[in-house]
């Protein structure tokens, strides 16, 4: 009787077992979540870009003529001085090479020119002989006319003779010197290309640095050919930098110029102070590294402070503050997520979430200001779940 007594009470707690068991797993157990409380404190919203130094006036050197030029002996980073320094040296060109058809020809042409030097002096000889029989005629003429042999009109025309045989010789003495000109530019289009004297002074044109600074590049180095208007070499202040930076459109016109600035990431321990000084009216598309075309817009910013060590072309980053608050409500934006066009948080409240809609106003790129929905002090969720909803239990992870 006993025993059949202690069966059914063994039976009985085991079935109660069970049913607690059960009742255990089917509980509501509390999600792990990340909270984050609400707090005042200062905010301020900021664009940050990528931009790059540049020195405020550069200035190109180039060639002024067409020439040889000689190897420039300039470095990057050589200090130069305005109106001293020798930036480039230039060298008459050597004379074309000549092949056998146009030797022939220049040759024939010497020839020729040759033979119209003797043909000219054969007729300076003819105009002087002329002259100088002329010239024994007006001395008889004019030993006739004192005794009344011949008439005035005699002696006039003879003297005239003279005066037109004495231009006849100046026409025939210019034409020899034109003769011999040609003569000598037939003679100079024969001339080869020589092998150039390293150590001759036949330089004819020495560039000069155009303002004191620094070699910020040295566009031709060897020796060659250059064209008039050839770029040789890039000349700027170091110490006087500027920074530029494309911005997107949208954001370029959140910036005024006036707009104080932060110069980071540019490889120094501290910050560098700076201010927008001017927004371009114009933009221009760049694709982005997805392939995206964006609109940009170059925004130039002064340094207020430099250091020695930035150079031009350099790579920084330019944090330019757009709303900043001195103590605000804010809520970090990993909390936050839409709820149709409202942007909602859970706030936990006893273990339990509360769906709560947010008004909100600025944001960054970690916290949002908050307008009204929630107050300083409440838990928030951070990285809200999909799995969550109203009234879900929670639990703080640690």
């Amino acid at each position: 009787m006993k025993s059949a007594w202690f069966k059914r009470l063994l039976m009985a707690l085991a079935a109660a077992a069970v049913v607690a068991g059960f009742a255990w797993s089917l509980r509501e157990q509390p999600s792990l979540v990340d909270v984050a409380v609400i707090r005042q404190a200062p905010m301020k919203v900021t664009i940050r870009e990528e931009g790059m130094t540049r020195v405020r006036e550069v200035y190109t050197v180039s060639a002024p003529i067409a020439g040889y030029l000689s190897r420039t002996a300039l470095r990057e980073g050589d200090f130069v001085e305005a109106g001293k320094t020798v930036v480039a040296e230039i060298q008459p060109l050597d004379p074309p090479l000549i092949d056998r058809r146009t030797e022939a020809e220049l040759l024939a042409a010497r020839d020729a020119a040759r033979s119209g030097v003797g043909i000219a002096e054969s007729e300076l000889q003819r105009a002087e002989t002329a002259l100088r029989l002329a010239e024994t005629e007006l001395e008889r003429a004019l030993k006739l006319h004192g005794p009344g042999v011949i008439s005035e009109s005699a002696l006039q025309k003879a003297a005239n003779e003279v005066e037109l045989l004495k231009a006849a010789v100046e026409a025939a003495r210019a034409t020899v010197g034109f003769r011999r000109a040609e003569l000598a530019s037939a003679e100079a289009r024969l001339l080869q290309p020589g092998q150039r004297d390293p150590e001759a002074e036949s330089c004819c044109v020495s560039v000069l640095a155009p303002v004191d600074g620094t070699v910020l590049a040295v566009l031709e180095k060897s020796e060659q050919a250059v064209a008039a208007g050839a770029r040789i070499a890039e000349i700027g202040d170091t110490g006087d930098l500027e920074v530029v930076v494309d911005l997107l459109s949208a954001d370029a016109v959140r910036i005024a110029p006036g707009t104080k600035a932060l110069v980071r990431d540019w490889g120094g321990d501290r910050p560098l102070e700076a201010t927008v000084r001017r927004v371009d009216p114009a933009a221009f598309t760049k694709v982005s590294a997805l392939g995206i075309e964006e609109q940009r817009v170059n925004t130039v910013l002064d340094l207020d402070d430099s250091d020695n060590r930035l150079g031009h072309g350099y790579r920084v980053f330019a944090e330019m503050t757009v709303w900043e608050c001195a103590d605000c409500l804010q809520v970090p934006i990993s909390a936050l997520f839409r709820n149709g066009s409202a942007w909602n948080v859970f706030v936990v409240d006893n273990g339990r979430l509360r769906q709560a809609d947010l008004e909100i106003g600025q944001m960054n790129d970690e916290m949002a200001g908050v307008l009204g929905g929630i107050e300083a002090g409440d838990v928030v969720v951070l990285h809200p779940a999909d799995t969550l909803e109203e009234g879900s239990r929670v639990e703080r992870r640690e």
